[in-house]
């Protein structure tokens, strides 16, 4: 691998060619503001927040597409690049809601984060705002365009992550809006609802719908914890308030999915508190389905298997598992059947 020099805000770095500025800047712990990047979309340079100061360049080069030359000097918090970077918030703030106080993404805002970073309050350049309808026809997403910064990052999650390629840009200018084709509300779309474009979202354009009102960022405990829907293992992390599951956020550091889910992962935990939920075993007497204990239930199911096997032998039982099981429960589901009944009736319901 060949490997570049380079000096940042006075540190000699070194780091593989093909690294971008931003990437080498992460590397060695030094903080560059982003609003459209994320490691899991292809860099684009669309907020251009993220600005240096490259010697022998004459303008500022957005750091996320900027690759490392040998002997670069880079400067990412000189006067300069700190007051671009203030007039692009000042921008953006101008027309962006400032109903921080009830925002869903309030503690969570990269915009809100950077505004008091950087001292960008919206008063400088004032003119139109945005007064367009907010789309919540939909039981899963919150899509609200007034607060729509235009970074992208949901049309390239919709596009690269999940494959469907549902939203995109639509108008230009002032105008410009992020949704589905002729800008149709997403139940009317052909949107599954997976809610990528939620999670990548920096700002409250998108939110989780079910959980708007539910608790502020700081007020819920994350749990991460595995998926039970099926067999791929997707990871993500259940958000717990006063001992209550409220909803469900990606985990970026998860080994199997990073921030893709589907619709059931992402948004069907609030069965857990359905209350047709089963919480406790049933057995059925005189014809109808009673509660019953464990013990109870459990040795009437031993002693149906014994009376089965008993007058028709082994092969009149079989199993069908689950996908929704862990492997090691799969696993002792056969090797009870097969050790324990004595038949080799094993099926699954992922077998395909």
């Amino acid at each position: 691998m060949e490997w570049y020099n380079l000096t940042i805000d006075g540190c000699e770095v070194r780091v593989p060619k093909g690294t971008t500025v931003l990437e080498a800047c992460r590397m060695n712990d030094i903080q560059i503001p982003t609003l459209c990047q994320d490691k899991e979309l292809t860099p684009s340079g669309a907020c251009r927040l993220c600005v240096v100061e490259i010697e022998g360049m004459r303008n500022l080069p957005p750091s996320c597409v900027t690759q490392v030359a040998q002997g670069m000097v880079v400067q990412t918090q000189n006067t300069k690049v700190r007051a671009a970077r203030k007039v692009i918030l000042e921008l953006l703030v101008a027309n962006h809601p400032l109903d921080c106080m009830t925002c869903q993404k309030m503690g969570n805002c990269s915009l809100a984060e950077y505004a008091y970073e950087y001292g960008a309050t919206g008063e400088i350049y004032k003119g139109e705002k945005r007064d367009l309808p907010i789309d919540s026809g939909n039981p899963f997403i919150l899509r609200d365009p007034n607060k729509c910064i235009s970074c992208g990052k949901c049309i390239k999650a919709c596009t690269e992550i999940q494959g469907r390629s549902i939203l995109d840009f639509s108008f230009r200018g002032f105008d410009t809006q992020v949704g589905p084709a002729f800008n149709l509300p997403y139940n009317e779309s052909d949107c599954v609802f997976c809610g990528s474009c939620v999670s990548v979202c920096p700002v409250g354009a998108l939110t989780e719908k079910k959980m708007v009102g539910m608790g502020r960022s700081w007020e819920v405990s994350k749990v991460q914890t595995t998926c039970p829907f099926c067999g791929t293992g997707c990871n993500f992390d259940l958000n717990v308030k006063d001992g209550k599951v409220i909803g469900v956020t990606s985990n970026p550091d998860s080994p199997v999915n990073g921030k893709a889910l589907c619709v059931k992962g992402r948004f069907g935990m609030d069965m857990i508190y359905s209350p047709t939920r089963l919480t406790t075993p049933l057995i059925r007497k005189d014809g109808v389905l009673v509660p019953a204990e464990w013990d109870e239930a459990i040795a009437l199911v031993a002693a149906k298997f014994g009376q089965i096997k008993k007058e028709s032998g082994p092969n009149a039982i079989a199993a069908l598992s689950s996908a929704h099981c862990t492997n090691e429960e799969n696993y002792l589901m056969q090797k009870f059947m097969r050790a324990v009944i004595g038949t080799n009736n094993v099926d699954h319901c992922a077998r395909t």
